[in-house]
Parts: C-alpha cells; structure tokens; sequence
C-alpha cells in the first residue's frame, strides 16, 4: 500500500482542478498513532493532507447522507458496500458520487496493539506483511495478519464494488474464510447459555451510542432510543434496557449491514457488537442468499416479497 497515498492525492488534485467534484472526503494523519481522521479537502493545494495506510479504519460513507455537493470520496470495500446502499435507499445520488477505490489488505486493531506494547505508542509503520511500533522501550514489530480488526480478518470483499477511479490493482480476495464461525458457535449454544453469554457480552455497555454514532446506516432523524412519545426503550442502564437497545439496533441493520466494523472500533469499551448484525447478515444470506451493497441495481433482501421466498417461520 506504499504508493497508495501518492495515487489519492494525485486523483484527488485532478478530480478538483477539472472541478469534477466540490470536495474530497478522505483521511488525514490524526493527532494520535493509529488513529487517522476524516478530513474534507476543497482546495487542489490542500490535497497533501491526504493519507493512505491501515489506520484508515472509519467508514467515510458515514459523511455522505443526505449531501447536495458533487463529492469525490476514498472507499474500500466495505465502504463501496455501503455507498452502494446509501445509492439504494436514496441517501445519495450516484451521479453526485466520484467514487476513488481503494484495494484493501485489512485494517489495525488499535486496541490489540496496545495490549502487546508496554509504554504508550510514539510513533507507528508498516509494510505489507508487518507492523512496528516505536514507544519508550523500543521498537516491536508485529505480523500484520495478527493485529487485524476482527471483521478484515474474515473480509471477503476486500476491492470495491463500484469506483470511478482506482488507486492500485485489485488485491486477491480471501478464500476458503469462514465468516459466520462466531455466530455459529453462539447458535450451537443451549439457551441459558446463550443467554449468559450476552449478559457478558453487554454487561461494559455505558450507553453511550458512540455504535450508533460511528454506523454509517444509522441515519434516522430521531434514533428510537431518543423517542419520548412514544419511549421505546428506558434509559438507565438496566440490562433490559441495555439489550433492548442493541438488539433493536441490529434489527434496524438486517439486510443492510457490510460488516465494516465502524461500530466495534468506535466502542470506548471494546464491545464486539458486530455479533449481532452478522447473524443477521448469516440469516440473510442462508435464507435468501443476499449479501448487502453488492449491486445498485438489487434490492435488499428485506424489501422485496418472492414466490419461492421461505416460509418456515409461519406456523
């Protein structure tokens, strides 16, 4: 990913010079390592801020709802799968889209890094295959394939679905990878267990909607959580509460979720939430063979009605 830095900035340079778009939506350095930002260039000579490398992890289709402007953007694979939904439920107009594809080899878990450093992190690079961590002790250098976030480990559609523009050659996609492990492994459980489970799961939880916040499908004008007539849900941190929060949430994105883990990597808690939406990502796809963002031209699984569509759950 080496040269990717330099092709963005030079696509991104041209693509405001012709006046193809208002703006860039991209990544820039962060105050901290490991933590790039969002940034928004309007100007040709600003273009130099704009980074590529595996910190790049938040899904800048997030930034795209309900925007008026022609808008260049940075997009990997799961972000691709998003702005192709945000295309579907009208969020975005393609043609108001330059879409700069990113071929993507995974994203850094910031938070497992951590854990195997001591010191806090000064500064942070990488290769293809590796990544060194510099604090007051020293370097470490990691194998990549080990501090990746958990959703890029069992990525499957790592290039972008649609694009205008390409960066670099498509990378290989994983094969042979078992997406749905961890959900199957919940659905073998017995129900108490299953039960204790997410009790323990969801037990750190403080409310504090940062999922909610980071998830680039959540873009309703009042969230149900903030609803007081009616009041869907308490909001004290009673654990029913809590459940239901969650729960709900990740029905709103059946069908509808790429697995980008924006909401998992926005935690302030580490909450694996991602469980949730992929055992509904796995029912879709068994039960309808449909995997989100895929096409423009499809409608989601939830939104449409077939003949020979399964009936099993009528009684």
């Amino acid at each position: 990913m080496s040269t990717y830095t330099e092709n963005i900035q030079q696509i991104a340079q041209r693509l405001l010079k012709e006046c193809r778009v208002e703006m860039v939506i991209g990544f820039r350095k962060g105050s901290m390592p490991l933590m790039n930002e969002p940034c928004v260039i309007t100007q040709p000579e600003a273009v130099n801020q704009l980074v590529w490398d595996s910190n790049c992890g938040i899904n800048l289709t997030h930034y795209l709802t309900n925007r008026k402007e022609k808008i260049g953007i940075v997009a990997k694979g799961c972000d691709s799968r998003n702005i192709v939904t945000h295309i579907t439920e009208n969020k975005i107009q393609r043609e108001q889209l330059v879409i700069i594809g990113v071929p993507c080899l995974g994203m850094i878990d910031r938070r497992k890094i951590n854990a195997m450093v001591e010191g806090d992190i000064q500064s942070v690079s990488e290769t293809d295959d590796a990544v060194t961590v510099a604090t007051r002790n020293g370097e470490q250098t990691f194998a990549k394939m080990d501090v990746l976030q958990q959703n890029c480990a069992v990525c499957v559609h790592r290039n972008p679905v649609i694009h205008d523009e390409m960066v670099a050659d498509p990378v290989p996609e994983q094969n042979g990878v078992d997406q749905y492990a961890d959900v199957a492994a919940i659905e073998a459980m017995t129900p108490d267990a299953r039960w204790r489970f997410f009790d323990e799961l969801l037990a750190p939880c403080i409310r504090c909607y940062a999922c909610r916040n980071a998830c680039p499908l959540c873009y309703c004008p009042t969230c149900f959580v903030d609803e007081s007539k009616p009041q869907w849900v308490g909001k004290s941190q009673d654990p029913m509460d809590v459940r239901t929060f969650h729960f709900l949430r990740a029905y709103h994105c059946a069908g509808r979720c790429t697995d980008c883990g924006a909401c998992e990597r926005a935690c302030p808690v580490g909450i694996n939430m991602r469980l949730l939406t992929k055992k509904l990502n796995k029912d879709c796809l068994d039960l309808y063979g449909w995997e989100a963002g895929l096409s423009p031209d499809a409608r989601p699984a939830l939104d449409v009605y077939k003949a020979n569509d399964p009936e099993d759950f009528i009684k």
